[in-house]
């Protein structure tokens, strides 16, 4: 075993301090067990060593460099008077708690990220960004109330559908933090926070009358330069099927099962579902001419992609039609109302439109209460009309 090297550890004796070949340790003349380790590359780093129950402990104090002899000596003396008291070298400073920005982060990245589709992905994004860190990023998760909950929600009260939404996100986020162990578990501060009710009147549904507009117009899109064959037939479908733009726009030919009507929606907001193909929607797709090597059913521009944006054509069909303020998004509402106006239940509904929950399909609730009075009124009047004639033939 080579003689141990001690000296007095300076700020110069440690720069002039060097090994060939093989780090070696070179001891403080001063404080015994308090040294400096000095590798061949150069690299210099303080150290501590002593013995504790009968066992030999080294812990490093720091670089050369990054902290000075003088220092480095006092710090290890302090080491080393820890470790005979049978302390951590270092005293544990308490992690810094939580707060919502950091579970933002990390419920984006480690939940969302691995869990949400693309779209999901950069809504939940847009809406942690620009809304709920922004709002309650600076809380400590722990400390996070019921009260701070409906003062934020209150803030963007003039944006009911943005606020619920954001409500929803902080159900999941502090769910995940329980789960987490940030919070104790029980204690969600959304629990029981009411939604803000959105004006049903602000959705619009096509009348019948619309609809027979809307079916001209298609009619002579791609002849007008409206929209192009394959936009024209997007939107047909989405009148037809009551899909969401995205799963019509991501159909695969492989998707479409002709023989069963049916239509496979891998990519569907509350995932995989099969779709009834009504023999309309079947014959729009039949017609549609096939682009070789493009799997899609609506090709985009680029080899192998599928189009995404028709908002362009909508945006002019609907004013050939003469449907000022009808998204596209309002086909998907039209389909629900003309399913409840023909009969269909709440929860058939739901399964026809692929809702994962039955507070979405609650939306359509005061036209299934419309349609029930209109009902009503009809036996009513029929019921009204047997009676008078039996009063007047009993006249």
């Amino acid at each position: 075993m080579p003689e141990r090297q001690y000296r007095t550890l300076t700020k110069r004796t440690v720069d002039r301090l060097a090994v060939n070949g093989k780090d070696g340790v070179f001891w403080d003349s001063e404080l015994p067990g308090f040294g400096i380790r000095v590798y061949p590359t150069g690299r210099k780093v303080y150290v501590v060593q002593t013995r504790t129950n009968g066992k030999s402990r080294r812990v490093t104090v720091g670089r050369h460099g990054d902290v000075a002899p003088d220092q480095a000596r006092k710090d290890a003396a302090n080491i080393i008077a820890r470790l005979k008291a049978g302390l951590p070298p270092v005293e544990q400073q308490p992690e810094p708690e939580p707060t919502v920005a950091d579970l933002a982060e990390h419920y984006e990245r480690e939940y969302v990220a691995m869990h949400c589709k693309p779209n999901t992905i950069k809504h939940y994004g847009l809406m942690l960004k620009k809304h709920i860190v922004p709002g309650l990023g600076g809380l400590r998760v722990s400390e996070v109330e019921k009260k701070h909950i409906l003062e934020f929600q209150f803030g963007l009260s003039d944006m009911p559908t943005v606020a619920n939404r954001t409500v929803d996100i902080l159900v999941k986020m502090f769910n995940m933090a329980e789960l987490w162990e940030m919070r104790p578990p029980g204690r969600n501060p959304c629990r029981s926070v009411r939604r803000y009710k959105v004006d049903p009147h602000n959705e619009r549904f096509l009348t019948p009358k619309e609809l027979a507009r809307l079916g001209r117009t298609l009619d002579i899109a791609p002849e007008k330069r409206l929209a192009s064959r394959h936009a024209a037939a997007a939107i047909r479908l989405l009148v037809l099927t009551g899909c969401r733009r995205n799963e019509i726009m991501g159909l695969a030919w492989d998707d479409l099962d002709f023989e069963a009507g049916e239509m496979r929606l891998g990519d569907s907001k509350a995932g995989p579902r099969i779709v009834p193909m009504p023999p309309a929607a079947a014959e729009v797709l039949a017609e549609l001419p096939r682009v070789p090597g493009n799997r899609w059913v609506f090709p985009g521009r680029k080899k192998g992609t599928h189009q995404t944006n028709i908002n362009d054509s909508w945006n002019r069909i609907r004013k050939q039609a003469d449907l000022d303020g009808v998204r596209l998004h309002d086909l998907r509402h039209s389909f629900a109302s003309r399913a409840l106006a023909l009969g269909e239940g709440l929860p058939m509904i739901g399964e026809l439109l692929g809702h994962r929950q039955v507070n979405t399909t609650a939306r359509y609730a005061h036209l299934a209460r419309e349609s029930v009075r209109a009902s009503t009124a009809r036996v009513a009047d029929s019921i009204g009309a047997d009676i008078l004639t039996e009063q007047d033939s009993g006249a």
